[in-house]
């Protein structure tokens, strides 16, 4: 699930970052036949008439560092590291991903894969629901200083925080984080959600510097890295930044709060990762 939201948040942001106003955006899915009774295979397309791309950039968009030059692609920001990541997340899944585009006419990126069919979970969502409500809803309440320089990631992520009764503050760097903390009294933030990948501070740095700082919160305020990868490498660097947990991005509320638990009640917190010491999922 982790995967697939980040493959598609990478698609339909870039075609909502390369797509004139007042154009259009189509998300297209659709179940293919197969002979497998334990897969379903599916199709999806993402399609836009916006910029659209060369052919010899065509070519090269799914390598790393990789972005169009021109006049107007040029004022977008970005790592040139979206396609790349996108690529990587639908291999290991064991899918496929093509692009179709024309410079001027817009781009169409189709993404096949194979997706297990679930068994009967009733029973066992409805005792987790139940064990949810039990505990309550831990966002309640909760204020957060949140790293994101992703104008769209923060907008979402402002808003599946109040959906569940928190509130958050964002900052664009690792400067603006830190300034924000150390300017802050006691009490005004419960957490801090720091993206790993940002502009003139990264989330790395800027973690060392609040853990440096002399502010009073600052050993003991809980920092959860947020980050496209989460490889043993990856967590490994946030830990030894000063960081208490990471997670993936897109940011799952349900994978939020249980980070929260595991912090509160004395833990770290590295939902869906890889074991430090090995390359198989724990």
């Amino acid at each position: 699930q982790v995967h697939l939201m980040q493959i598609f948040s990478n698609l339909l942001s870039n075609a909502v970052k390369y797509t004139q106003e007042g154009g259009e955006i189509q998300f297209f899915v659709e179940e293919c036949e197969t002979k497998s009774s334990v897969y379903a295979k599916y199709r999806f397309l993402v399609s836009d008439n916006g910029m659209g791309m060369s052919a010899d950039f065509k070519d090269t968009i799914f390598d790393a560092f990789t972005r169009a030059e021109s006049s107007l692609t040029n004022k977008i920001q970005g790592t040139g590291l979206g396609m790349a990541i996108t690529k990587n997340l639908v291999e290991a899944m064991g899918g496929t991903i093509d692009v179709e585009s024309e410079l001027g006419q817009g781009s169409c990126f189709e993404v096949l894969l194979d997706l297990k069919i679930a068994e009967d979970r009733t029973v066992a969502l409805a005792a987790q629901e139940e064990t949810d409500e039990q505990d309550g809803n831990i966002l309640q309440g909760m204020k957060f200083l949140c790293a994101e320089d992703n104008e769209l990631n923060a907008e979402i992520l402002i808003e599946l925080l109040k959906i569940e009764g928190a509130e958050c503050t964002i900052c664009e760097n690792g400067e603006e984080i830190l300034e924000a903390f150390e300017q802050s009294a006691p009490g005004d933030y419960d957490m801090i959600l720091m993206d790993v990948q940002m502009p003139v501070m990264n989330g790395y740095d800027a973690t060392k510097a609040i853990r440096r700082s002399s502010h009073e919160a600052a050993k003991k305020i809980p920092i959860i890295a947020m980050s496209a990868n989460a490889f043993s490498e990856d967590i490994q660097n946030s830990l030894a930044a000063g960081m208490n947990a990471h997670i993936s991005k897109p940011v799952e509320m349900k994978v939020l709060e249980k980070t929260i638990r595991s912090i509160k009640s004395g833990g770290g917190g590295v939902p869906n990762r890889r074991s430090l010491n090995s390359d198989k999922w724990i």
